[in-house]
């Protein structure tokens, strides 16, 4: 007498799958595929038509462009250079981020690692995000009437006890590169806080109870071991901020000054390439509109290169903690 056969799927639980299944998931793949070449595409398309119609201030100043300040759109006399945006851009990113990534990485800790209670660090958590949510045009209103007041008698503080210093070495005018700076680092605070608060509470809990049971205190495993373990996703979410930072345009326009010249003072009014290009596209003609094409061009540039070191960081700090 034969013994009954019991099909592979049956044993293990899993039954045959269909072919209109097959298809869907086969489907679904492409699908993804089409959406991850589609973000490719749109980004080289981005750069092809910002390079073509930067073209001609390319090859009428070269890369004279980048390390010349004049600023000069009369017609037959145009004579454009980007350095002070260039210098306004990464300044400007700069002291935001000097002022955000110790904040928001300091906030996501508090609000990750069981500080408070639940019932006040879910309002604390809203709140914090809903930064986020407030257009920049409210920042920069708020940065005109509330911050550039508060922040003009600082200025003149720093002027008279550190004015030897050539950050602080001229009078603050109001509207400046220090307003435009801390403004930045408060719209991009939620970026940081909010990737970084994610990173730390993805991490395993038994790295928290293997560092602790170990005899480390609860500081030395917040540094030592979890900071570490989500520097990836810290990293990310800080180069997200930069990119925010870099690209801002109307808070930024409303605070900074708009002044095309280069000074190291951070009291005086500056200019970005984000705010030159709103401030001169609308009228710009001729070559004018190629240069402008040329500082956005060299804006996307500025941020490859950074999103590139970011990416190295990352992959040596794995390899260090691996």
């Amino acid at each position: 007498m034969s013994t009954p056969t019991v099909s592979n799927s049956k044993q293990t639980g899993v039954g045959v799958r269909s072919a209109l299944e097959k298809t869907v998931d086969t489907g679904f793949i492409g699908l993804t595929l089409v959406f991850a070449v589609s973000i490719g595409l749109i980004l080289l398309t981005i750069a092809i038509v910002i390079t073509v119609r930067a073209w001609p201030a390319i090859q009428t100043f070269g890369l004279n462009f980048l390390v010349t300040s004049a600023w000069n759109p009369v017609a037959g006399r145009e004579q454009f250079g980007a350095l002070p945006v260039i210098y306004g851009t990464l300044v400007s990113s700069l002291i935001s981020l000097l002022i955000a990534v110790p904040l928001g990485i300091g906030t996501a800790i508090f609000l990750s690692e069981n500080f408070i209670p639940l019932k006040f660090r879910t309002p604390l958590v809203f709140l914090v995000e809903l930064l986020a949510a407030i257009p920049s045009v409210v920042y920069g209103l708020w940065g005109i009437f509330v911050l550039i007041p508060l922040v003009t008698p600082i200025g003149v503080f720093l002027n008279q006890n550190l004015g030897w210093i050539p950050l602080f070495s001229t009078k603050p005018a109001g509207p400046g590169m220090l307003p435009a700076g801390i403004i930045l680092s408060i719209m991009i605070l939620p970026i940081i806080t909010a990737i970084s608060r994610d990173s730390l509470a993805s991490l395993p809990p038994e790295l928290r109870q293997a560092s602790l049971g170990l005899g480390a205190t609860r500081w030395e495993t917040i540094f030592r071991v979890l900071i570490p373990a989500a520097f990836s996703g810290i990293v990310g979410g800080i180069m997200l901020a930069l990119g925010r930072a870099m690209g801002e345009t109307m808070a930024v326009t409303m605070i900074i000054g708009n002044a095309n010249r280069l000074s190291l003072s951070l009291l005086d009014p500056a200019n970005t390439i984000s705010s030159l290009l709103a401030n001169q596209f609308a009228e710009a003609s001729g070559l004018q509109v190629s240069a402008l094409m040329y500082a956005a061009l060299v804006l996307m540039i500025l941020t490859l290169i950074v999103n590139v070191a970011a990416d190295y960081i990352v992959s040596q700090v794995r390899a260090k903690y691996q």
